[in-house]
């Protein structure tokens, strides 16, 4: 099993080792409904079977002229409680298998967004979102598809291939030819489709990623393409994409045009009673064997017809399957470690010799050192692209470093236990990412359990309450996704009032208060200096307002650490501190 940042136990193991693997072992767990489902498609089958035998029993009786119909209705009762009875086997079929497409589809969702809430950021950095969203939505629906309708009708109608070999040589040895003609080519058939088909579904499904990833962009982005005036643009590419997922969907649609199997059910339906009936004139057949030798070819009709697209859609859900698998296998760089330390964290934090890279990229830090003692205030200044916030992502592991060691209470991050590390950090991003929930939810959301009266203390520290009781519904306001309907100010105290309930030790401001009007920035500084009290805190910031009062800033510059010490002693010392604040 791949390494991932957090696991949450799955229902059960499964084999990741190819998507068939990974579908049959999710369905085997199903065993008890799926033996249902196959009883019931293989009494269906033998009692449709059923029908023509007695057919052709009823038409044997009637041909001699009997006086007496007792035999005939009893025939005819017979056929009606078959019926009633197939019914019912018919009904366990179909029921057997929508449950387990059912089942299917939510267990597949369930272990794809275990497995992408568990991917690194080096992973979600890489990845888009649209794509993401489509294989977890309309690929893991091709899953469900693929088992009802498409193995409902597949094991259904194989079940209809079977009765005719079973009943035809009670009649006459040589009727077995026919059906067992059929069933060779129609495997045959069958298997050049179903190679010419995987190809083409492959690109039904990613083209049909592909569009969703555009989609996904410029819905996200839609502020910029209306700021740049370039809705035009935007419709051109995404017709593009959808002229791709068009011409696929044709294609597939042409190769199941072309389903030679029709054409084999004619032959063989005519061949068939062609042969019934020399026999019939050569006095080795009767006339009710004629018809109840048809009938039964008559049920090569529904594997014929079923075929056509039920097999589609076990080939799209297989499609479907292997971009699912392909996303939980993806490597991942991170691992929860849940081995790891788990001891009370204190806050100190020394960075040794760190190197880091982004993937293909140049170093973004390179032999950075520093030591950082419990409860200190700590400012990190640069121009931008220096490297300050790569520097505290490595903190939490968000990322891991290329070379050397990042220690917490003297510890390497890497032999943490992933989660109890990151339960004792907190970092407020530059762009604040809110829940379209409850103003409540979005504080509490470190701590869903925390009570009404933790939350609103976590709220009035961070100087957020008079804003929030100021809404019609107070702290049950719901606010936009992303928090749009909050100002950027708001945002902010909403996000230190998350991380004053988590009550972190080490607390990372990322240039939280940049976009920030200078009446706001009294409140949240207000909230700030709360917040650094007793725990150690990273501040990355250009305002000299909230640098001066830091126990030590460091001066980055290109990745490297160029000078640390107090706002004094970098006034007096560091030429790249002093071009800052003249710039």
């Amino acid at each position: 099993m791949a390494t991932a940042e957090f696991t949450i136990p799955q229902r059960y193991p499964t084999d990741r080792r190819g998507a068939a693997r990974w579908i049959l072992s999710h369905a085997l767990r199903q065993w008890p409904i799926l033996l249902i489902a196959l009883i019931g498609a293989f009494g269906n089958a033998a009692l449709m079977a059923v029908v023509p035998v007695l057919t052709g029993r009823a038409v044997n009786f009637i041909n001699g002229q009997p006086t007496d119909l007792r035999p005939l209705l009893g025939l005819v009762g017979l056929l009606a409680l078959s019926q009633v009875v197939r019914g019912a086997l018919q009904f366990g079929r179909n029921f057997g298998f929508e449950v387990i497409a059912q089942r299917m589809e939510r267990n597949v969702r369930e272990e794809l967004y275990t497995s992408l809430l568990g991917k690194s950021m080096t992973f979600h950095a890489l990845q888009p979102v649209g794509d993401t969203m489509a294989r977890a939505t309309n690929d893991v629906r091709q899953v469900n598809y693929m088992f009802s309708p498409g193995f409902n009708m597949v094991f259904g109608s194989l079940n209809f291939l079977i009765m005719p070999v079973l009943f035809a040589p009670s009649y006459h040895p040589s009727l077995v030819l026919t059906p067992l003609l059929f069933i060779f080519t129609y495997a045959v058939a069958l298997r050049f489709y179903l190679r010419e088909l995987e190809p083409i579904t492959d690109e039904v499904r990613q083209s049909f990623g592909v569009l969703n990833t555009r989609l996904s962009e410029a819905l996200d982005g839609i502020e910029t393409v209306k700021g740049a005036a370039q809705e035009a643009a935007e419709v051109a590419r995404f017709n593009q994409n959808v002229d791709r997922y068009r011409n696929a969907s044709v294609k597939q649609g042409f190769v199941e045009a072309r389903f030679v199997p029709l054409l084999l059910n004619g032959v063989a339906l005519a061949a068939g009673l062609l042969h019934a009936l020399l026999l019939f004139r050569s006095g080795l057949l009767d006339l009710g064997g004629v018809v109840a030798y048809y009938g039964l070819l008559l049920m090569l009709d529904f594997p014929t017809f079923a075929s056509l697209w039920a097999y589609s859609q076990i080939a799209s859900g297989l499609a479907g399957g292997r971009r699912i698998l392909e996303l939980i296998n993806r490597e991942n760089n991170l691992d929860q470690n849940s081995a790891g330390y788990t001891g009370p964290l204190k806050g100190e934090v020394e960075f040794r010799e760190v190197t880091f890279r982004y993937e293909n990229g140049d170093p973004a830090l390179e032999k950075v050192s520093f030591k950082v003692r419990s409860g200190q205030t700590v400012a990190i200044v640069g121009q931008t692209g220096a490297g300050k916030t790569s520097l505290v992502k490595l903190i939490n592991r968000t990322y891991d470093v290329g070379a050397g060691q990042v220690l917490v209470d003297g510890v390497d991050v890497r032999d943490w236990n992933l989660e109890a590390l990151r339960r004792g950090i907190s970092i407020i991003e530059q762009d604040i990412f809110l829940f379209s929930r409850s103003l409540s939810d979005n504080i509490a959301f470190g701590r869903p359990g925390a009570s009404r009266e933790e939350i609103e203390a976590a709220a009035r520290a961070a100087q957020a309450e008079e804003f929030i009781l100021s809404f019609k519904d107070g702290y049950q306001t719901v606010i936009g996704e992303r928090g749009v309907t909050l100002s950027g100010g708001q945002r902010q105290r909403i996000a230190l009032a998350r991380a004053f309930l988590t009550d972190p030790r080490i607390l990372v401001l990322d240039d939280s208060t940049s976009a920030i009007d200078s009446a706001t920035e009294d409140k949240i500084q207000r909230a700030i200096y709360t917040a650094a009290r007793g725990r150690t805190t990273f501040i990355i910031t250009h305002r000299l307002s909230q640098i001066r009062w830091a126990d030590l800033i460091l001066v980055m510059r290109r990745g490297r650490l160029v000078a640390m010490g107090t706002h004094e002693e970098l006034l007096a010392s560091s030429e790249a501190y002093r071009r800052i604040f003249s710039e």
